[in-house]
């Protein structure tokens, strides 16, 4: 599995983004499936808010399957809280959080993101997670 964080996410559907074809391009030879979180996906539909059209796109990606959407319970918001933490003066967003927390559940190893923070967040095994990049 790929995590994806919220800056591929709206450069796939925003064509006037700067990213849109380099991301579109990464996610063509993407074999394995896709996952992100809730806050990631809130991020990416207030970040799309211009176009209820581009959001409607947005929602039938995740319905047609396309991309596993992750839940946050209360121990997966301990541990948000608890990299949020640790990663204070970045700072850590929930977003980001939420994706470095899901990727260590799920140990996923491969984030699909814009930001260069990623380059700084560890896996509990103080791990650099390997980032696709359209930087």
């Amino acid at each position: 599995m790929i995590a994806v964080d919220t800056g591929p996410i709206v450069a796939l559907f925003d064509k006037n983004d700067n990213y849109h074809d380099v991301c579109h391009n990464i996610i063509r030879t993407l074999k394995m499936p896709l996952a992100t979180t809730v806050p990631v996906l809130t991020e990416a539909f207030y970040l799309l808010s211009f176009s209820w059209q581009l959001q409607d796109d947005l929602w039938e990606f995740i319905i047609e399957g396309n991309m596993h959407v992750y839940n946050l319970d209360r121990d997966f918001m301990k541990t948000c809280r608890g990299l949020m933490r640790k990663y204070h003066d970045i700072p850590m967003d929930l977003a980001d959080a939420s994706l470095v927390a899901m990727a260590d559940t799920e140990n996923i190893r491969t984030i699909f993101t814009l930001d260069k923070d990623f380059k700084v967040y560890r896996t509990r095994q103080n791990k650099h997670f390997k980032l696709l990049s359209g930087n």
